[in-house]
């Protein structure tokens, strides 16, 4: 039996004992879950009296003595400082080296600090794992955090070594190939809310072009023509008109790309074929977007309820009821006005609500708790449900003001208008979808069902690639 077979059967042996280089914030958690495992954690050291800090049971040898005492050694210090090693090789052939170094920048080396260790260890076996979880996540149990462990490695009973620690951590290992992956690994922790970075910009494109056109048509206007001073609307009215729009708009944006996915199929005939890598990026992003537009409906709730307690509400109202007290009239009761209200502030709340409810599914911990027809019928049937709803709450709000002149400063319409023109399309389009026989055809198209294509007219190879929506 060669060296390395030996070595192998060494590994697959129950392990009892796991050495730490590093006694920094990582390496202090990692120990301490570890000891929690049951696994007995020796630290190596530059100064091994330097103890006061670590996790008690642990112990603390120089790091020559700490390698021979385990047989996974979890390296829990930077690159820059990997040069001592390179004299610990002897006592580190053989030996399961779980490098966890991540760096301060993207692309900041030509090889990944993995692939580096490999080659100043060449006698050991290096596995990149850990460095996506947090100390934090760590101390945690997992709980309020990643649980995820992303492992690569060139060796496979080394890697399953490093997958039973993770395991028995209650965290989850995913095997993501050789260490030429480490370099992709390492950059994940780098990267800053990637999937958010679409849908910031969409929403902060909105809200600025909505401002300033609600700041034209409320006060620039006023001021023009009628020398009126109303910037101190700025701060509620003019939020408050700009927040929901962008909320609406940006649910309908959620529901968009898969109404143009499914005309894309049908336009297709089949469904093994690419969509374009903007409706991709777009689709990807939809959970983003509607908590954004979450967001933003929040705080459309929040500016409303503060709107009876504004002063420029209490000087209104009084001066109200003073002209009608001096001109000895009565407000009048109207029931069309009475229903318009109701049936405004009603398809709102049920909007809202459903709104909420989205968000709410749309968490891990409770999309967890639902099977695929579940979590479906909540995001789309009820969520197609509550941009109606949000929809028909802005067409009550508006009634028919778009018919009288007065609504159109400098040949401006209304802002809701501007709100509803997303949203309404999403509609109509969503209706035709559901026709009968589109549903059909789309159904049949996603259930692998091509149409059948002309002479001549191949599909392109090269775009047929199966999606799922």
């Amino acid at each position: 039996m060669n060296s390395e077979t030996m070595a192998m059967t060494a590994l697959n042996s129950k392990l009892d004992t796991v050495c730490i280089f590093g006694t920094g914030d990582f390496g202090r958690s990692l120990g301490l879950r570890l000891l929690e495992a049951g696994y007995d954690v020796v630290y190596g050291s530059r100064n091994p009296k330097n103890s006061a800090l670590l996790p008690k049971g642990a112990k603390v040898m120089p790091h020559e003595e700490a390698s021979r005492s385990a047989r996974v050694i979890f390296v829990a210090i930077h690159r820059e400082n990997y040069d001592f090693l390179a004299s610990l090789s002897p006592a580190l052939g053989g030996k399961v080296l779980v490098d966890i170094s991540n760096n301060l920048n993207k692309h900041q080396y030509t090889k990944s600090n993995a692939e580096y260790l490999s080659m100043l260890v060449p006698g050991a076996l290096v596995v990149k794992a850990f460095n996506t979880i947090s100390a934090w996540s760590l101390q945690s149990g997992g709980l309020d955090a990643n649980r995820q462990v992303l492992i690569c490695g060139n060796h496979v009973d080394a890697k399953q070594v490093v997958v039973d620690i993770a395991h028995s951590l209650c965290l989850n290992a995913v095997d993501r190939g050789s260490l030429r992956v480490a370099s992709e690994l390492e950059d994940l922790p780098l990267q800053l809310f990637p999937l958010w970075r679409l849908p910031l910009r969409i929403s902060a494109g909105l809200l600025g072009a909505f401002f300033l056109y609600v700041l034209i048509r409320d006060v620039v206007y006023a001021r023009v023509v009628d020398n009126k001073d109303n910037s101190f609307r700025i701060m509620v009215s003019l939020a408050n008109k700009v927040f929901p729009m962008v909320a609406l708009v940006m649910l309908a944006l959620c529901y968009l790309p898969g109404i143009i996915a499914a005309f894309l199929q049908l336009n297709n005939g089949t469904k093994y074929r690419r969509f374009p890598d903007w409706l991709d990026h777009w689709m990807l992003c939809r959970k983003q977007l509607g908590l954004l537009a979450l967001a933003f409906a929040f705080l459309h709730v929040m500016y409303t309820l503060v709107i009876p307690i504004r002063y420029f509400v209490f000087y209104k109202r009084a001066n109200m009821y003073i002209s009608l007290v001096k001109e000895n009239k009565t407000y009048e009761f109207e029931e069309k006005w009475a229903w318009r209200s109701d049936a405004y502030l009603s398809m709102g709340m049920l909007g809202f609500a459903l709104f909420v409810l989205l968000g709410l599914t749309s968490l891990p911990s409770v999309s967890n708790s639902l099977n695929w027809r579940e979590f479906r019928f909540i995001q789309s049937k009820l969520g197609y449900l509550s941009l109606l709803l949000c929809t028909a709450h802005v067409f009550l709000y508006g009634w028919d003001k778009f018919l009288h002149m007065s609504a159109y400063k400098w040949w401006m319409p209304s802002s809701y208008m501007l709100s509803l023109v997303v949203p309404c399309i999403v509609l109509v389009l969503k209706t035709v979808l559901i026709m009968p026989c589109v549903d059909r055809t789309i159904t049949r198209i996603r259930q692998g069902w091509e149409r059948p294509f002309k002479a001549g007219m191949g599909k392109d190879s090269k775009n047929s690639q199966p999606l799922i929506l």
